[in-house]
């Protein structure tokens, strides 16, 4: 019929027993939240590259806003030239009559 005392060590010092068994429980929580903390590391991880991957779009949206906001600027500066020059002319044509 088989023992159901504990096995002795190699050393022969029974006592080893019971400390291992005390740190098994330990041990075992601390495994358990090392692998919760890897879980939420690689969610962390999978976060940061969907958002690397959102900021590159969101980069490339704001280059082509900005650019097409200096075509606009330029396209306005050039028709504001000719509105000017129009005035100018106009203002000019007025003076010429008066002066004659």
């Amino acid at each position: 019929m088989a023992s159901s005392s504990p096995p002795a060590s190699p050393s022969g010092n029974t006592q080893l027993l019971p400390l291992s068994d005390a740190h098994s429980p330990l041990s075992s929580v601390v495994f358990e939240l090392s692998q919760q903390v890897q879980a939420a590391m690689e969610n962390m991880l999978k976060m940061i590259t969907e958002i690397d991957q959102s900021s590159g779009g969101i980069i490339e949206e704001i280059e082509k806003c900005k650019e097409s906001a200096l075509e606009r600027k330029r396209s306005l500066e050039e028709d504001k030239e000719r509105f000017q020059k129009a005035a100018y002319s106009v203002l000019d044509m007025l003076n010429n009559r008066e002066s004659n």
